[in-house]
């Protein structure tokens, strides 16, 4: 048998993450990560931390599913990573969360097929609201260039000046990929 690891979080330095971590050794971890840190936030180097040092056969514990994320797109791509490296999951306070049992297993399907449905409807609704807005005249992207344009001229006479590509970013307020742009408009590249 692996190693039980316990992840405790909690959302601002006011908080603190006694009792989850209490429970978690209740529940017989030996390592416990910590994060202060928005559940929002996908990045969290307690967790990255985590889920780098998690090895086949070990057991990954939370105190609740909202310590891990607020999304469950999310859930189910940290829980579908541990599956890949055979670690499991369990859930302290969602007892039905617990993908060391077949029950558990079954529950964490269910989230997974409720994820994708969710990721269908949202990709429905981008698309039905760019199709509303190419009917009212509207396209989305990059406004298209000119060489006329009254920037891309100015930036080519910056640049025959001499002048420093920083410096001419920061004179028209335009990032350096933006002054490529309008010299590539210029056939300058």
């Amino acid at each position: 048998m692996g190693t039980v690891f316990g992840y405790a979080r909690v959302s601002t330095k006011d908080q603190n993450s006694d009792s989850q971590e209490e429970a978690l050794i209740r529940a017989g971890c030996a390592r416990i990560y910590r994060d202060i840190a928005s559940g929002a936030l996908s990045e969290r180097s307690g967790l990255k931390q985590c889920l780098d040092d998690l090895s086949e056969g070990d057991t990954f514990i939370v105190w609740k599913l909202d310590r891990l994320g607020r999304s469950l797109p999310h859930l189910v791509q940290v829980v579908t990573l541990l599956k890949e490296k055979g670690v499991g999951f369990k859930s302290l306070t969602e007892g039905v969360v617990d993908t060391t049992t077949p029950a558990g297993e079954l529950i964490f399907s269910i989230f997974a097929v409720l994820a994708q449905f969710e990721r269908g409807l949202i990709l429905e609704r981008t698309h039905a609201g760019l199709a509303a807005a190419r009917e009212k005249g509207r396209i989305g992207g990059r406004p298209s260039l000119s060489r006329h344009d009254r920037k891309v001229q100015l930036s080519q006479e910056m640049t025959e000046k001499g002048m420093k590509i920083k410096d001419i970013c920061l004179a028209l307020g335009i990032s350096r990929s933006t002054y490529y742009r309008y010299l590539k408009l210029n056939r300058q590249i």
